[in-house]
Protein backbone atom coordinates (compact mmCIF):
# COMPACT_ATOMS: atom_id res chain seq x y z
CA UNK A 1 0.00 0.00 0.00
CA UNK A 2 1.36 3.42 -0.94
CA UNK A 3 0.77 6.87 0.43
CA UNK A 4 0.77 10.11 -1.56
CA UNK A 5 3.12 12.73 -0.14
CA UNK A 6 2.65 16.42 -1.00
CA UNK A 7 4.85 18.83 0.93
CA UNK A 8 5.50 22.52 0.47
CA UNK A 9 8.02 24.81 2.14
CA UNK A 10 10.35 27.75 1.59
CA UNK A 11 14.11 28.04 1.94
CA UNK A 12 15.02 30.30 4.86
CA UNK A 13 17.81 32.85 5.04
CA UNK A 14 19.88 30.59 7.27
CA UNK A 15 19.71 27.83 4.65
CA UNK A 16 21.13 29.92 1.81
CA UNK A 17 24.05 28.09 0.24
CA UNK A 18 23.14 24.70 1.70
CA UNK A 19 22.94 21.55 -0.40
CA UNK A 20 19.42 20.64 -1.46
CA UNK A 21 19.42 17.35 0.45
CA UNK A 22 20.65 19.07 3.63
CA UNK A 23 18.01 21.80 3.40
CA UNK A 24 15.22 19.30 2.76
CA UNK A 25 16.29 17.23 5.78
CA UNK A 26 15.84 20.35 7.93
CA UNK A 27 12.55 21.35 6.33
CA UNK A 28 11.01 17.89 6.54
CA UNK A 29 12.48 16.21 9.65
CA UNK A 30 9.81 13.49 9.65
CA UNK A 31 11.59 11.81 6.75
CA UNK A 32 15.03 10.21 6.70
CA UNK A 33 17.94 11.60 4.69
CA UNK A 34 17.98 8.37 2.69
CA UNK A 35 14.34 8.81 1.68
CA UNK A 36 14.89 12.48 0.80
CA UNK A 37 17.84 11.57 -1.40
CA UNK A 38 15.70 8.94 -3.16
CA UNK A 39 13.04 11.56 -3.82
CA UNK A 40 15.60 13.95 -5.31
CA UNK A 41 17.08 11.28 -7.58
CA UNK A 42 13.59 10.18 -8.63
CA UNK A 43 12.56 13.66 -9.86
CA UNK A 44 10.10 14.18 -7.00
CA UNK A 45 11.48 17.58 -5.94
CA UNK A 46 10.74 20.91 -7.57
CA UNK A 47 12.55 24.14 -6.71
CA UNK A 48 10.68 27.22 -7.92
CA UNK A 49 8.71 24.92 -10.25
CA UNK A 50 11.80 23.27 -11.73
CA UNK A 51 12.60 19.60 -11.16
CA UNK A 52 15.95 19.28 -9.41
CA UNK A 53 17.55 15.82 -9.23
CA UNK A 54 20.99 16.69 -7.89
CA UNK A 55 21.34 16.37 -4.08
CA UNK A 56 24.37 18.69 -4.06
CA UNK A 57 22.67 21.60 -5.83
CA UNK A 58 22.76 24.79 -3.77
CA UNK A 59 19.57 26.46 -2.56
CA UNK A 60 18.84 30.08 -1.72
CA UNK A 61 16.50 32.12 0.45
CA UNK A 62 12.82 32.33 -0.62
CA UNK A 63 13.05 29.46 -3.12
CA UNK A 64 9.82 27.45 -3.08
CA UNK A 65 10.10 23.72 -2.45
CA UNK A 66 7.50 21.22 -3.63
CA UNK A 67 7.68 17.50 -2.89
CA UNK A 68 5.37 15.13 -4.77
CA UNK A 69 6.16 11.51 -4.02
CA UNK A 70 4.81 8.15 -2.98
CA UNK A 71 6.01 6.04 -0.08
CA UNK A 72 5.24 2.56 1.10
CA UNK A 73 3.69 2.40 4.56
CA UNK A 74 6.56 2.51 7.06
CA UNK A 75 4.83 0.70 9.92
CA UNK A 76 4.95 -3.07 9.51
CA UNK A 77 4.33 -3.95 13.14
CA UNK A 78 1.06 -5.64 14.05
CA UNK A 79 -1.67 -4.11 16.17
CA UNK A 80 -1.94 -5.50 19.70
CA UNK A 81 -4.53 -4.94 22.41
CA UNK A 82 -2.28 -3.47 25.10
CA UNK A 83 -3.77 -1.27 27.83
CA UNK A 84 -2.84 2.41 27.59
CA UNK A 85 -3.35 5.06 30.25
CA UNK A 86 -4.68 7.84 28.02
CA UNK A 87 -4.52 11.29 29.60
CA UNK A 88 -5.77 13.29 26.60
CA UNK A 89 -6.90 12.57 23.05
CA UNK A 90 -8.40 14.44 20.12
CA UNK A 91 -8.19 13.98 16.35
CA UNK A 92 -4.62 15.38 16.24
CA UNK A 93 -2.69 14.16 19.28
CA UNK A 94 -2.67 11.57 22.02
CA UNK A 95 -1.05 11.99 25.44
CA UNK A 96 -0.36 8.85 27.48
CA UNK A 97 1.04 8.08 30.90
CA UNK A 98 3.43 5.23 30.05
CA UNK A 99 3.79 2.39 32.51
CA UNK A 100 7.11 0.82 33.53
CA UNK A 101 8.17 -2.15 31.41
CA UNK A 102 6.59 -0.91 28.17
CA UNK A 103 9.07 -0.56 25.31
CA UNK A 104 8.20 2.38 23.05
CA UNK A 105 9.30 1.05 19.66
CA UNK A 106 10.00 -2.48 18.33
CA UNK A 107 13.66 -3.40 18.17
CA UNK A 108 16.12 -6.18 18.82
CA UNK A 109 14.56 -8.48 21.41
CA UNK A 110 11.28 -6.51 21.39
CA UNK A 111 9.51 -7.35 18.14
CA UNK A 112 6.08 -6.88 19.70
CA UNK A 113 4.40 -5.88 22.93
CA UNK A 114 5.47 -2.25 22.46
CA UNK A 115 3.75 1.11 22.64
CA UNK A 116 3.79 1.23 18.84
CA UNK A 117 1.85 -2.05 18.69
CA UNK A 118 -0.64 -0.64 21.20
CA UNK A 119 -1.06 2.58 19.19
CA UNK A 120 -1.82 0.63 16.00
CA UNK A 121 -4.62 -1.18 17.84
CA UNK A 122 -6.03 1.90 19.55
CA UNK A 123 -5.80 4.17 16.50
CA UNK A 124 -5.41 2.11 13.26
CA UNK A 125 -5.11 5.19 11.02
CA UNK A 126 -1.86 6.08 12.79
CA UNK A 127 -0.11 3.55 10.52
CA UNK A 128 -0.05 6.34 7.92
CA UNK A 129 2.18 8.49 10.14
CA UNK A 130 5.98 7.93 10.19
CA UNK A 131 7.00 5.94 13.30
CA UNK A 132 3.29 5.62 14.13
CA UNK A 133 3.30 9.20 15.40
CA UNK A 134 6.00 8.71 18.04
CA UNK A 135 7.97 11.97 18.28
CA UNK A 136 9.93 11.35 21.50
CA UNK A 137 10.62 8.32 23.64
CA UNK A 138 10.90 7.17 27.21
CA UNK A 139 13.15 4.30 28.23
CA UNK A 140 11.46 0.95 28.87
CA UNK A 141 11.39 1.34 32.65
CA UNK A 142 10.87 5.11 32.78
CA UNK A 143 7.26 6.05 33.48
CA UNK A 144 5.25 9.12 32.63
CA UNK A 145 3.94 11.44 29.96
CA UNK A 146 4.46 11.13 26.22
CA UNK A 147 2.75 12.92 23.34
CA UNK A 148 1.98 11.05 20.12
CA UNK A 149 0.91 12.60 16.80
CA UNK A 150 -2.11 11.08 15.06
CA UNK A 151 -1.48 12.79 11.72
CA UNK A 152 1.58 13.65 9.63
CA UNK A 153 0.76 17.34 9.99
CA UNK A 154 0.60 17.14 13.77
CA UNK A 155 3.86 15.19 13.86
CA UNK A 156 5.61 17.80 11.74
CA UNK A 157 4.48 20.55 14.14
CA UNK A 158 5.53 18.58 17.23
CA UNK A 159 8.94 17.65 15.84
CA UNK A 160 9.59 21.30 14.99
CA UNK A 161 8.47 22.35 18.48
CA UNK A 162 10.83 19.83 20.07
CA UNK A 163 13.73 21.07 17.98
CA UNK A 164 12.89 24.67 18.90
CA UNK A 165 12.69 23.67 22.60
CA UNK A 166 9.07 24.82 22.71
CA UNK A 167 7.88 21.67 24.50
CA UNK A 168 8.48 21.48 28.26
CA UNK A 169 9.27 18.06 29.72
CA UNK A 170 9.73 17.86 33.47
CA UNK A 171 10.81 14.73 35.33
CA UNK A 172 10.97 13.52 38.90
CA UNK A 173 13.92 11.35 39.94
CA UNK A 174 15.55 9.95 43.05
CA UNK A 175 19.34 9.83 43.00
CA UNK A 176 22.03 8.41 45.23
CA UNK A 177 23.83 10.95 47.40
CA UNK A 178 22.73 14.15 49.12
CA UNK A 179 22.75 17.19 46.83
CA UNK A 180 22.84 20.63 48.39
CA UNK A 181 21.63 22.68 45.41
CA UNK A 182 20.30 22.48 41.89
CA UNK A 183 22.18 23.30 38.73
CA UNK A 184 22.66 22.57 35.04
CA UNK A 185 24.54 19.78 33.31
CA UNK A 186 25.66 20.97 29.87
CA UNK A 187 27.64 18.05 28.48
CA UNK A 188 27.50 16.39 25.04
CA UNK A 189 26.29 12.79 24.84
CA UNK A 190 27.15 10.03 22.37
CA UNK A 191 27.15 6.26 22.16
CA UNK A 192 29.59 4.73 24.66
CA UNK A 193 32.86 3.91 22.82
CA UNK A 194 32.99 0.29 24.05
CA UNK A 195 29.62 -0.50 25.72
CA UNK A 196 27.33 -0.15 22.72
CA UNK A 197 24.09 -0.43 24.71
CA UNK A 198 25.11 2.56 26.82
CA UNK A 199 25.47 6.28 26.26
CA UNK A 200 28.22 8.48 27.70
CA UNK A 201 29.38 12.06 28.02
CA UNK A 202 31.83 12.59 25.17
CA UNK A 203 33.33 15.78 23.69
CA UNK A 204 32.29 14.70 20.17
CA UNK A 205 28.72 13.90 21.21
CA UNK A 206 25.53 15.85 20.52
CA UNK A 207 24.83 18.94 22.66
CA UNK A 208 22.76 17.97 25.72
CA UNK A 209 21.45 20.17 28.53
CA UNK A 210 19.65 19.06 31.72
CA UNK A 211 18.39 21.46 34.39
CA UNK A 212 17.78 20.10 37.88
CA UNK A 213 16.63 21.36 41.26
CA UNK A 214 16.43 19.76 44.67
CA UNK A 215 12.87 18.86 45.67
CA UNK A 216 13.66 16.94 48.86
CA UNK A 217 16.82 15.86 50.68
CA UNK A 218 17.19 12.58 52.54
CA UNK A 219 19.99 11.12 54.60
CA UNK A 220 21.87 9.65 51.66
CA UNK A 221 19.59 10.33 48.67
CA UNK A 222 17.93 13.27 46.93
CA UNK A 223 14.62 13.72 45.16
CA UNK A 224 15.02 15.94 42.10
CA UNK A 225 12.91 17.78 39.55
CA UNK A 226 14.58 17.94 36.15
CA UNK A 227 13.86 19.70 32.87
CA UNK A 228 15.30 18.79 29.49
CA UNK A 229 16.42 21.23 26.82
CA UNK A 230 17.53 18.41 24.53
CA UNK A 231 16.30 14.83 24.40
CA UNK A 232 19.19 12.42 23.96
CA UNK A 233 18.94 8.72 24.68
CA UNK A 234 19.36 8.09 28.46
CA UNK A 235 20.11 11.81 28.90
CA UNK A 236 19.03 12.25 32.53
CA UNK A 237 20.56 8.92 33.54
CA UNK A 238 23.89 9.75 31.87
CA UNK A 239 24.06 13.34 33.13
CA UNK A 240 23.26 12.41 36.72
CA UNK A 241 25.82 9.58 36.66
CA UNK A 242 28.35 12.04 35.20
CA UNK A 243 28.04 14.38 38.20
CA UNK A 244 28.24 11.49 40.67
CA UNK A 245 24.53 11.04 41.48
CA UNK A 246 23.30 7.88 39.76
CA UNK A 247 19.55 7.26 39.70
CA UNK A 248 18.36 4.76 42.31
CA UNK A 249 17.78 1.35 40.73
CA UNK A 250 19.43 2.19 37.40
CA UNK A 251 20.53 -1.22 36.09
CA UNK A 252 22.82 0.23 33.42
CA UNK A 253 24.64 3.12 35.07
CA UNK A 254 25.26 1.68 38.52
CA UNK A 255 22.31 2.59 40.73
CA UNK A 256 22.63 -0.52 42.90
CA UNK A 257 21.38 -0.39 46.51
CA UNK A 258 23.63 1.66 48.80
CA UNK A 259 21.98 1.85 52.23
CA UNK A 260 23.50 4.40 54.63
CA UNK A 261 24.89 3.38 57.99
CA UNK A 262 22.40 2.18 60.60
CA UNK A 263 19.71 1.69 57.95
CA UNK A 264 16.91 -0.62 59.05
CA UNK A 265 16.41 -4.02 57.42
CA UNK A 266 12.99 -2.81 56.25
CA UNK A 267 14.50 0.19 54.47
CA UNK A 268 17.20 -1.95 52.87
CA UNK A 269 14.56 -4.33 51.51
CA UNK A 270 12.65 -1.43 49.90
CA UNK A 271 15.85 -0.11 48.36
CA UNK A 272 16.95 -3.53 47.16
CA UNK A 273 13.49 -4.24 45.75
CA UNK A 274 13.47 -1.16 43.51
CA UNK A 275 14.52 -2.74 40.21
CA UNK A 276 14.22 0.13 37.73
CA UNK A 277 15.64 3.62 37.39
CA UNK A 278 13.68 5.96 39.67
CA UNK A 279 12.60 8.30 36.89
CA UNK A 280 9.14 9.60 35.98
CA UNK A 281 8.04 12.11 33.33
CA UNK A 282 5.76 14.11 35.61
CA UNK A 283 4.84 17.18 33.55
CA UNK A 284 4.35 17.96 29.85
CA UNK A 285 3.55 21.35 28.34
CA UNK A 286 3.10 22.29 24.68
CA UNK A 287 1.14 24.39 22.23
CA UNK A 288 -1.49 22.29 20.49
CA UNK A 289 -0.29 21.77 16.90
CA UNK A 290 -3.55 23.10 15.39
CA UNK A 291 -5.39 25.23 17.94
CA UNK A 292 -2.12 26.69 19.33
CA UNK A 293 -3.71 26.49 22.79
CA UNK A 294 -1.06 26.07 25.50
CA UNK A 295 -1.76 22.76 27.22
CA UNK A 296 -0.35 21.23 30.42
CA UNK A 297 -0.61 17.71 31.78
CA UNK A 298 0.70 16.16 34.98
CA UNK A 299 1.05 12.46 35.79
CA UNK A 300 1.04 11.41 39.45
CA UNK A 301 4.23 9.78 40.68
CA UNK A 302 3.80 5.98 40.39
CA UNK A 303 3.24 3.86 43.47
CA UNK A 304 6.70 2.26 43.50
CA UNK A 305 8.39 5.68 43.65
CA UNK A 306 5.90 6.87 46.28
CA UNK A 307 6.76 3.82 48.41
CA UNK A 308 10.48 4.49 47.95
CA UNK A 309 10.07 8.15 48.92
CA UNK A 310 8.16 7.22 52.08
CA UNK A 311 10.89 4.76 53.05
CA UNK A 312 13.55 7.43 52.49
CA UNK A 313 11.65 9.89 54.68
CA UNK A 314 11.25 7.31 57.43
CA UNK A 315 14.95 6.50 57.32
CA UNK A 316 15.85 10.19 57.48
CA UNK A 317 13.49 10.81 60.42
CA UNK A 318 15.12 7.92 62.30
CA UNK A 319 18.59 9.26 61.50
CA UNK A 320 18.34 13.07 61.25
CA UNK A 321 20.68 14.89 58.89
CA UNK A 322 23.18 17.06 60.74
CA UNK A 323 24.30 20.29 59.07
Amino acid sequence: MTQEINLKSEISATQTGQRLDQALAELFPDYSRTRIKEWILSDCIKVDGRVVNKPREKVYELQQILVQAQIEEEVVAKAEAIDLNIVFEDEHILVINKQAGLVVHPGAGNADGTLLNALLHHCPEIEHVPRAGIVHRLDKDTTGLMVVAKTVEAQTHLVSALQARDITREYEAIVIGTMTAGGVVDEPISRHPTQRTQMAVHPLGKPSVTHYRVAEKFRAHTRLRLRLESGRTHQIRVHMAHIGHVLVGDPVYGGRPRPPKAASAEFFEVLKGFKRQALHAVRLELAHPFTCEWMTWQAPVPEDMVKLTKALRKDTEANPILY
